[in-house]
């Protein structure tokens, strides 16, 4: 769905200019948007995925988790597709003011894609690299954003992400190596064409939301705090009329569930000038592992 015809819609729960902001720059952040009944819940619940993480030794399709990961100093990297693992996580993806959020920026109908908690953790928790979204799962437009919900404070300390305005409206970039190999990032010589001064950094207290278009440049620094981690749950959505042009590589009984509005009638379409991914119909291992050329 195009930006004009999302904006000729009434908004549910942003001011018109913060829609019009978003279009133009690619990125949104409000801060202490969920409330604290959502926080409190979805808090509990992290809190058991990181004790049943304890027992995990070798990074799976639930749990990617870090080197030196053990039962008594768990060090995760990523929860994969939460919706999956506990009922809370649905509810605040499809029943809670992010779904609102998306409703404002894909208009009256929306589907869901896929969830993901990148947990960031104290003491060296991975740095993600410089990349857009939609070459990991290219659409047929890119009415696709991702929202981000920051389950602690996020400073300058803890690597918050860093987007670059206005990059939605630029190159495509290639995600492979010189070996022709995926890596899910910028590689030295493009990343050398990148304006990275002009990045802003999105803080926040806990509560507040992130949202970036599939096609903004973002990343974010290793977080070298020694007790603090960055819990930051996201879940991305596009408008009904966007279709996936190749497999989810994380799926879901969820992927392409339409959770505000109808499922669309007929696909719009925008040229895709970019290099499709590799084949994930099987799955993948996850960005870290991808962006890190760890074996697959």
């Amino acid at each position: 769905m195009t930006p004009e015809k999302i904006l000729a819609h009434a908004p549910k729960i942003l001011r018109q200019e913060e829609r019009e902001a978003y279009f133009e720059s690619g990125y949104l952040l409000k801060e202490r948007f969920v409330s604290e009944a959502w926080l409190e819940s979805l808090g509990d619940v992290t809190g058991r995925m990181i004790d049943e993480s304890r027992k995990v030794s070798v990074s799976d399709d639930k749990f990617d988790i870090e080197d030196g990961h053990t039962e008594a100093a768990p060090k995760l990297r990523r929860l994969t597709q939460p919706v999956e693992h506990d009922p809370v996580y649905w509810d605040f993806a499809t029943n809670s003011m992010i779904t609102d959020l998306a409703e404002d920026l894909l208009g009256p109908d929306v589907k869901f894609h896929h969830s993901k908690l990148n947990f960031k953790w104290s003491g060296g928790g991975e740095e993600v690299k410089w990349h857009q979204d939609i070459q990991f799962w290219p659409h047929t437009n890119f009415s696709v954003l991702t929202i981000g919900l920051y389950l602690d404070d996020v400073d300058d300390m803890i690597g918050p992400m860093g987007v670059l305005p206005g990059s939605h409206k630029g190159e495509i970039f290639d995600q492979y190596n010189n070996d022709d190999q995926w890596i899910g990032c910028l590689d030295d010589t493009d990343l050398g064409r990148v304006a990275l001064e002009d990045a802003v950094y999105l803080k926040g207290p806990v509560g507040s939301v992130t949202v970036h278009h599939c096609r903004t440049l973002h990343g974010s620094k290793a977080n070298n705090h020694p007790t603090r981690s960055r819990p930051l749950l996201l879940n991305a959505f596009s408008s009904a009329d966007a279709l996936p042009i190749t497999p989810n590589p994380t799926p879901s009984r969820h992927n392409g569930e339409i959770v505000r509005g109808n499922a669309a009638r007929h696909a719009e379409f925008d040229p895709y000038p970019a290099r499709l991914p590799p084949d994930w119909s099987g799955g993948y291992s996850s960005i870290f592992a991808l962006q890190q050329e760890e074996a697959q």
